[in-house]
């Protein structure tokens, strides 16, 4: 038997052992039919998320068609004769479930993407780094640190793999002039992933878990993009400052001297300046969302509407657009749907007792649990499993109330959830740099898990803040 018929087999057999299993034995208080199915569900999607016996994004896209066949209002008769009885719960509506693909989450990662898109198109990313770069100089650790900060910036409003595949090939002809056993070679090389990593977590678009997070920040506990960044950025510039020294101490260069030759200028036609004008405005709009008003899915429709308006992205642009994120997205807002929806994420919450527990003890389980899972699986699959469950606890576990429920254990979850940068595995830019054959996997794991360690510190100390200046 091969290793992938065997995950097959055993991504099949996990949710139907659920469902032969009696639902008495679960031990959740009135549990209905159909928390029983999204029960079955929830662990179909971990072990293929996990395993990635099928794509990340296929897994999202099954989930959301078994949620419309087996618990939707649409599904098949014999499987939802007996809706709204006590034993059987009630179904969802199918227009709920298949809404998860235009939510105004996969529009405010569409905007982004169209911003990268544009950028790429017309050099805007590749004459910024060469501008930006230029005042680091030649000395390897400016040029280390100046790459990081281009990168971390890159990655605050671009794809975090797109933004590593660009800056990767900026830096691979400088790779060959180091010497052979030289450790600032695995330095230049790491220096990339852990920035685009770091970056992401600056603003709402800049990974997928942060987006996610924003749809149980609602109401009273929704923030906006200028107030995400508000605190994101700081995060961010503190854990960058923080990983270019362990990056310096750990892999010292024995070169002297590293020259960048980034060629291009600034393209001065219409189209261009008309893509320049409009990244830097969405991103103000952004930035200023509490004066004009537009919420930050309103604003990310406005590059879209403009570059497709003036022909900047044609239909074969359009097929180039991360579609796999938008799916893996949508799936995962999709199980949060079901867990919500037919109260299996409530009564699972409730007849644990949570209140028995510390709310910090709480907060700092949850956090170290979503970083230890994002260093063995996506971060995005990590946020999709965990969220909806986080964001229950937060609003019914009474003692979390006075640190800043639900809104600082989601945040702190979401956080976390981008620190797994330990192995290849754990995020594509990790994998892209792993590719180029200069870091090994020993490398990676020390850096990544120090960088990790440092970050959940971070978290809890930036949530404290939060919390004292009356944030959360």
């Amino acid at each position: 038997m091969t290793n992938y018929q065997l995950k097959i087999i055993t991504c099949l057999a996990v949710p139907a052992l659920i469902i032969a299993t009696p639902r008495e034995w679960f031990h959740i208080d009135n549990l209905t039919v159909i928390e029983h199915r999204v029960i079955a569900l929830f662990f179909l999607a971990a072990v293929l998320w996990i395993t990635e016996a099928i794509p990340i994004y296929a897994t999202s896209i099954l989930i959301i068609v078994l949620e419309l066949i087996t618990i939707s209002s649409s599904g098949i008769n014999i499987l939802i004769a007996q809706s709204g009885t006590a034993e059987f719960g009630e179904v969802i509506p199918y227009q709920d479930i298949m809404g998860t693909f235009s939510s105004p989450i996969i529009l405010l990662f569409l905007g982004g993407f169209f911003l990268a898109m544009a950028s790429t198109k017309y050099r805007l990313d590749q004459n910024l780094a060469r501008v930006l770069l230029k005042p680091f100089g030649t000395r390897p650790a400016f040029i280390i640190m100046g790459l990081m900060i281009i990168t971390a910036l890159f990655s605050m409003f671009m794809s975090n793999t797109a933004t590593t595949a660009m800056m990767l090939s900026i830096i691979a002809p400088v790779l060959f002039y180091f010497e052979k056993n030289d450790p600032g070679k695995i330095a230049l090389a790491l220096c990339i992933p852990l920035a685009a990593n770091i970056g992401g977590l600056g603003t709402p678009i800049g990974t997928p878990p942060n987006a996610l997070a924003l749809k149980y920040l609602t109401g009273v506990d929704y923030i906006g993009f200028g107030q995400w960044m508000s605190f994101g950025v700081p995060f961010v510039i503190v854990l960058l400052s923080i990983a270019w020294f362990l990056l310096l101490r750990i892999f010292p260069s024995q070169t002297e001297e590293i020259k960048l030759d980034i060629q291009g200028e600034f393209s001065k036609t219409p189209k261009a300046m008309l893509v320049y004008v409009t990244f830097c405005l969405t991103i103000l709009l952004w930035l200023f969302d509490f004066v004009h008003g537009m919420n930050s899915y309103t604003v990310a429709l406005i590059p879209v509407g403009v570059f497709l308006s003036f022909n900047i992205i044609t239909k074969e642009d359009l097929k180039k657009i991360n579609w796999d994120v938008l799916w893996l997205v949508s799936g995962g807002i999709a199980l949060g749907l079901a867990l919500g929806k037919s109260g299996l994420a409530e009564h699972v919450v409730t007849s644990i007792p949570f209140d028995i527990f510390s709310p910090f003890v709480i907060i700092i389980l949850t956090a170290f649990l979503a970083a230890l899972m994002a260093n063995f699986m996506s971060n995005t699959a990590t946020a999709n499993l965990l969220l909806p469950i986080i964001a229950t606890i937060g609003t019914t576990v009474l003692s979390l109330e006075s640190l800043g429920g639900s809104k600082m254990l989601i945040l702190g979850t979401t956080l976390a959830a981008s620190l797994g940068m330990a192995l290849p595995i754990s995020t594509p830019p990790n994998a892209l740099a792993h590719a180029t054959g200069v870091i090994e996997t020993k490398d990676m794991l020390r850096i990544g898990f120090l960088v990790g360690i440092v970050g959940l510190i971070l978290v809890f100390v930036l949530l404290y803040l939060l919390k004292t200046v009356n944030f959360l």
